[in-house]
């Protein structure tokens, strides 16, 4: 097959390039679709995309000759026992068009560079559930970032719930523990995210950095990104629990903004948050051992218009295993805090 060049038709809608790919091409794997991204073999009108951007009616792409449908593909690793149970275990909700996870720690949403072939794209192998294609996923969470993440049973409540997550009505709430204790206790951060140059050893490539409001216009690469945070209960001047709500969905919009407020996520080595980073008489000093080890963000709930029934539904995740050791040590309690501390804002 030779270089094509296909325009988005209006039929199919705004949607994520790779989702785009798939529909048109279902034989070519996710992998081969963002590795083809990374080396700009793939392009929309021209320029190179990442697999996650958005393409729209009427947008032109570079598709790549492909490998031959009918050609046998590779075996597809099967999901163990273990893993199967595991993720079966992590569904908080299910019915015939959605499934909602409470994802752990330290799974990624997706494969991808060096992320290895166990992710929860992979697993929903094991989310089926009677159905024959397995549940499709309709956004991410970083790997490291536990709680709630929604997956579509079919392709048209998938396109639903992407825009129902675009809805004025959609309201995430992150947990977190940060270093410090915020001045004002409640507000924003608006400044935009750029990601940051090169691609060394230490993922400099992968970090984003904050840009302030008033120079956006100095740096066109940058994205603007708006984040409302919430002081649900501090420790002395050390350690607040936070609620955090990202109006925009940028990459590691909450860490970098929290870091640039001056209050780390603990357990954040990228955005300073790592004991490691804080030692002497800063606050890393007297949070030691798994405190300043394991990132403590939590997509604790999110409310969304069920795409089909239409009603508005919140889907609550609990903390994750090392949350809630953090949670116990500072006698925070759940029922102590409003869930939604941003329903009046």
């Amino acid at each position: 097959m030779s270089v094509q060049l296909l325009t988005v038709a209006a039929e199919e809608g705004e949607q994520r390039l790779d989702r785009w790919f798939k529909r048109r091409f279902p034989h070519v794997t996710q992998g081969a679709v963002e590795k083809m991204c990374r080396t700009g073999q793939i392009r929309v009108d021209g320029a190179r995309a990442k697999a996650s951007d958005r393409v729209a009616p009427g947008m032109e792409i570079r598709v790549p000759p492909l490998p031959d449908a009918e050609a046998p593909r590779p075996r597809e690793s099967r999901v163990s026992k273990s893993d199967e149970q595991m993720i079966q275990d992590c569904v908080i909700f299910r019915d015939e068009h959605m499934i909602v996870l409470n994802k752990p720690p330290g799974l990624p949403s997706q494969g991808g560079s060096g992320q290895g072939d166990r992710h929860v794209d992979g697993l929903a192998e094991a989310l089926k559930f009677g159905y024959k294609e397995k549940p499709k996923l309709v956004h991410r969470l970083d790997k490291d970032t536990s709680g709630v993440l929604m997956l579509a049973r079919t392709d048209r409540v998938a396109r639903g719930l992407s825009e129902a997550l675009r809805h004025r009505n959609t309201r995430k709430i992150y947990w977190a523990a940060v270093a410090g204790v915020p001045n004002p206790r409640q507000g924003s951060v608006k400044y935009g995210l750029m990601k940051a140059p090169g691609h060394g050893r230490g993922g400099e490539g992968e970090k984003m950095l904050c840009v302030h409001p008033a120079k956006m216009a100095d740096y066109p690469e940058a994205k603007r990104a708006q984040t409302d945070f919430f002081t649900l209960w501090f420790l002395g001047s050390r350690l607040s629990w936070m609620a955090l709500s990202p109006i925009t969905g940028r990459t590691h919009q909450l860490r970098a903004h929290m870091a640039e407020l001056g209050h780390p996520i603990i357990g954040d080595g990228k955005y300073g948050g790592s004991g490691q980073e804080n030692l002497g008489d800063g606050w890393g000093a007297t949070l030691g051992g798994e405190l300043s080890r394991k990132l403590h963000l939590h997509a604790r709930s999110l409310t969304v218009e069920h795409p089909v029934t239409k009603v508005l539904t919140t889907f609550t995740a609990r903390l994750p295993e090392h949350m809630a050791r953090t949670w116990a040590q500072f006698d925070w309690k759940e029922g102590d805090v409003p869930e939604n501390p941003f329903r009046d804002s």
